[in-house]
């Protein structure tokens, strides 16, 4: 058996009727601890689940990075298949898992690994390891995907407000966007993802107006008559999602977009009520 395999991590976020259309995809999970209770990013807790469990305590949890061994062993039994590995991982400005991948690689010494930082989160990895995925099963070369990666990569573009900096904050993920600390009641930051890292964006007054807004910005960043690939995200505001892709589709009829939620891992540093809109044009 040969072929080439992509291996990413939980924060992509890939949402699982979407994940099982792919046998050339492997996921390996994150870890997030509520007190002494230890649960695998998908496995264990889904995203429903978690946001009950964040929102009943007081306490924001834990997470953790699978280590090198748990990429190791995916990496040693696609390597006895021959596989070609690409494996893809959260920015390494929020989080050590691509390290861990890259000292399983370096244990492994196999040739045909390339493990990559996506400079990203959430379906920001989850829309470059599908385009990976589709272009191996499209017969792409291995060199050529790893092309498309590094170049999708570099025109992500994301975008997203929260209820609160709160969790950002206590999960040390801030960033940039620290800048946005203190602002008034009812202001909902817009903030971004830029080379791997949170930066602040704009600050709307109104959670109705920055919506409106998400759509402003993603309108000026598409060229007419270019491809879009696109995913709205949602973590626990099914409605607010719903309300964003209804007017991503009435500017931009027949758009493809992907609805997904944030993940465990990704909603712990974030936490509830966030909402975000990720694409690249191509």
């Amino acid at each position: 058996m040969s072929g080439i395999h992509i291996v990413t991590d939980s924060t992509s976020d890939i949402p699982a009727e979407i994940l099982k259309q792919y046998d050339n995809i492997t996921v390996v999970p994150l870890k997030v601890m509520f007190g002494q209770e230890v649960f695998r990013d998908g496995v264990d807790l889904s995203p429903a689940e978690f946001y009950r469990r964040l929102t009943a305590t007081k306490e924001i949890p834990r997470t953790s990075q699978p280590s090198p061994g748990e990429f190791l062993e995916v990496y040693q039994k696609l390597a006895d298949q021959e596989q070609q590995i690409i494996s893809i991982h959260l920015s390494s400005h929020l989080s050590g898992t691509v390290q861990s991948a890259r000292t399983a690689g370096s244990i492994l010494n196999y040739q045909d690994i390339e493990i990559i930082d996506s400079l990203s989160a959430s379906m920001g990895i989850g829309l470059i390891v599908l385009a990976a995925a589709n272009a191996a099963k499209n017969g792409h070369s291995y060199k050529e995907i790893i092309d498309l990666v590094i170049k999708i990569r570099n025109n992500l573009k994301i975008y997203f407000l929260v209820d609160s900096l709160e969790y950002l904050q206590k999960g040390g993920r801030i960033g940039k966007a620290r800048a946005f600390l203190g602002t008034l009641l009812n202001i909902k930051p817009i903030l971004r993802v830029n080379e791997g890292i949170v930066h602040p964006y704009e600050k709307i007054r109104g959670k109705a107006k920055a919506l409106n807004r998400l759509i402003e910005i993603t309108s000026h960043e598409i060229t007419p008559g270019t491809s879009v690939e696109c995913c709205i995200l949602h973590a626990a505001e099914p409605k607010g999602a719903n309300r964003l892709k209804d007017m991503l589709l009435e500017k931009f009829p027949g758009i493809n977009v992907i609805f997904a939620d944030v993940g465990p891992v990704i909603g712990t540093h974030v936490g509830p009520g966030t909402l975000g809109i990720i694409f690249y044009t191509y």
